[in-house]
C-alpha cells in the first residue's frame, strides 16, 4: 500500500463520518441553541426541558435522513471493498 492511497483513505473516511453525521449533529446543535436561549428568556433551568426537544428533533432528522444515509453507507462500503489496498502494484500481497 502507497503512503498516498492510506492518506486519501483516510480523507476520504473523515469525509464520510462529516456527512453521514453532520446533518444529525447541526439538528442537535440547533435545537440546543435555541432552547438554551428560551431557557436563559424564562429561567427555567430543568434539565428535561431541553432533553426532550433533543431528542425529538433529532430522531426526527435520523428518520428523514435515513435512506440517504444508508445508501450512502452502502456506495461507500461497495468502494472500499472494491479497492484491493492489502495487494501492492504488481498483485503480490
Amino acid at each position: 500500500m502507497e503512503p498516498q492511497n492510506a492518506v486519501e483513505a483516510g480523507q476520504q473516511v473523515i469525509l464520510v463520518c462529516l456527512s453521514v453525521g453532520g446533518p444529525i449533529l447541526a439538528a442537535g446543535l440547533l435545537i440546543a441553541i435555541v432552547i438554551g436561549v428560551i431557557q436563559a428568556m424564562t429561567h427555567i433551568q430543568d434539565q428535561t426541558v431541553s432533553f426532550v426537544p433533543k431528542i425529538i428533533l433529532i430522531a426526527a432528522v435520523l428518520a428523514i435522513s435515513l435512506p440517504w444515509l444508508t445508501e450512502y453507507m452502502v456506495q461507500y462500503s461497495a468502494s472500499m471493498l472494491e479497492t484491493p489496498f492489502l495487494i501492492g502494484m504488481d498483485g503480490k500481497p
